[in-house]
């Protein structure tokens, strides 16, 4: 098995450890697998489309999620540098709704993390610049996506930011307080 998965304290949030291969020349991975993944985690999914994010030190983008029948999981990992990246669940049946989950993600460690439907996504450029890509289980459709406030009080994201203001998009900066959630 080239992958090892480690459940998150949102045991539906999966961190995903590659099998690397390095030496004096550089390394290889597998980044997907879909015989082992589906082996691995037991998450029988079809990805549909990727995306390919780049940012600057000290952008925060999310938190992001789209309404059935495009709700998404994404599969995230860094190509470039480093962020902190984010699952919120927003199922209200759920017994962690409301609660979140957030893991470092590099070019280093090489994790991924799966954020299935269901969950809110976010992340924070650590690095000077971050650039990571995730694959996804529907495609993007404006009308279905929808923002929460990355620092709503009832949240309580820990980012990091030290008092420091991050950069946001407009999109980001008008996001929903978690009491006005649009639910799946």
């Amino acid at each position: 098995m080239s992958i090892e998965v480690v459940k998150t304290a949102l045991p539906e949030v999966l961190l995903i450890k590659p099998r690397v291969f390095e030496d004096e020349r550089g390394f290889f991975f597998e980044s997907f697998n879909r015989q082992e993944w589906l082996e691995a985690t037991g998450v029988d999914c079809d990805f549909v489309q990727d995306n390919h994010s780049r940012s600057k030190q000290g952008v925060l983008r999310g938190l992001h999620y789209q309404l059935p029948p495009a709700a998404q999981g994404k599969l995230v990992r860094a190509l470039v540098g480093e962020f902190f990246d984010v699952a919120v669940d927003i199922r209200r049946s759920s017994p962690n709704f409301g609660k979140w989950v957030g893991q470092r993600l590099s070019a280093e460690n090489k994790y991924q993390l799966w954020i299935p439907e269901g969950f809110a996504h976010g992340f924070l450029t650590l690095s000077s610049v971050a650039e990571l890509l995730y694959k996804t289980t529907d495609y993007y459709s404006p009308e279905h996506e929808r923002a929460l406030l990355w620092n709503d009080p009832a949240l309580n994201i820990d980012w990091g930011l030290g008092g420091v203001s991050p950069l946001l998009s407009e999109k980001d900066e008008e996001a929903s307080p978690f009491c006005e959630l649009e639910t799946l």
